[in-house]
């Protein structure tokens, strides 16, 4: 269930992750100004912030516009728990390989997960992580940079 929180309580590490699109942020730029934000932002609750893990473009969309209030919903008060969440549901988030690859990432390399562990958690197949982790392993700093900053 979303509730409206203020726009100041997050924290926005999982930013880069996260690859940008400024025609698509535009475009939903003008979609807000005229219908609001229709879809909640989500994230971990992690007093006293929330960690947020999917909405960035809604997020800065509402920056821009003075928005002092936005609707949320939280995945998790785990963080760990929350990406997790978050990759399960990536499919209908829509998720890209590399945002799902970055997020694989933190899991084994920040929460020391194994491939099985991941694989068991999310729904998806040791293969499914196995491709992902080997993506973000053949990928440069700098290029994963790049990609990512749009």
């Amino acid at each position: 269930m979303a509730e409206q929180v203020e726009i100041s309580s997050f924290d926005l590490r999982y930013e880069g992750f996260r690859m940008r699109s400024p025609g698509t942020e535009k475009a939903m730029l003008l979609s807000i100004l005229q219908k609001g934000i229709i879809d909640p932002l989500h994230g971990i609750d992690a007093k006293p912030w929330r960690i947020l893990l999917d909405g960035f473009k809604r997020y800065r969309c509402a920056s821009k516009l003075g928005m002092a209030m936005v609707p949320y919903c939280s995945l998790s008060s785990d963080e760990a728990s929350g990406i997790i969440e978050l990759i399960r549901i990536s499919n209908a988030k829509s998720l890209s390989i590399l945002e799902q690859a970055r997020f694989i990432d933190e899991l084994r390399s920040v929460y020391k997960m194994s491939v099985s562990e991941i694989a068991g958690l999310t729904d998806k197949s040791k293969g499914w992580v196995g491709m992902r982790v080997g993506i973000i392993g053949q990928m440069s700093p700098c290029v994963m940079n790049k990609i990512f900053s749009g």
